[in-house]
């Protein structure tokens, strides 16, 4: 399954600081993370986005410059099929940016969508009439009881003002537990610690977390 970033600092910051700690978590991964990886992050008072198929250990992480939010997905594929750079996250639209990591079964849901991924990013945008969190509270809920077993849904998603975090696992903890580092200059949320320095908290099976920007 994938792995996860986001960051958020008060001032701007090297991306490349953050990229190169992310692609040692992808690329000594317990489950292979080199099918393509994607990032959104927000510079000169816009969000850019970039996606590659490469893995991203392979990639230059120096070309991206500095920025105050980064959100980054390395891809696992499910099965190792539909390895093409379109379905590589983030997705987005004009308020939301989405990345997920984990594995579903028998959902029975109709959404469109590529992957099974976009389907549920399309799936809880039905239930947003203003505030993303309970958009985010009321899908999830409703994907759970419509769904035969869950491995594991981990789901970060920014909004203008902040970013919003579930995560949900049955099994194998120490892959699919979600961890966060914060201080009044810096936020980061990641799929497993990347120093190791004390200030990293795992973050608490079946939580929805909302981190306001600093």
């Amino acid at each position: 399954m994938c792995r996860l970033l986001y960051v958020n600092t008060k001032n701007e910051s090297e991306i490349e600081n953050y990229l190169c700690h992310f692609s040692q978590i992808a690329k000594n991964s317990q489950e292979y993370q080199g099918h393509g990886w994607g990032m959104a992050f927000f510079q000169n008072d816009k969000w850019n986005y970039y996606k590659n198929i490469k893995p991203i250990w392979e990639d230059d992480l120096s070309q991206f410059g500095r920025a105050t939010r980064i959100i980054t997905h390395a891809r696992s594929a499910f099965k190792d099929e539909g390895i093409v750079v379109e379905n590589n996250m983030p997705f987005y639209d004009d308020k939301y940016i989405f990345i997920f990591n984990g594995e579903l079964r028998g959902v029975k849901i109709k959404e469109e969508g590529r992957i099974g991924a976009e389907k549920i990013f399309n799936y809880i945008k039905r239930f947003d009439k203003g505030n993303f969190f309970d958009a985010l509270n009321k899908g999830t809920e409703i994907i759970i009881k419509k769904s035969s077993y869950i491995r594991a849904m981990n789901i970060i998603v920014t909004t203008n003002d902040s970013a919003l975090l579930f995560t949900l696992f049955n099994e194998d903890e120490d892959y699919f537990k979600m961890w966060q580092k914060q201080n009044d200059n810096e936020l980061v949320i990641c799929s497993q610690p990347f120093s190791i320095d004390s200030d990293w908290q795992p973050i608490n099976n079946n939580s929805l977390l909302e981190f306001k920007c600093i």
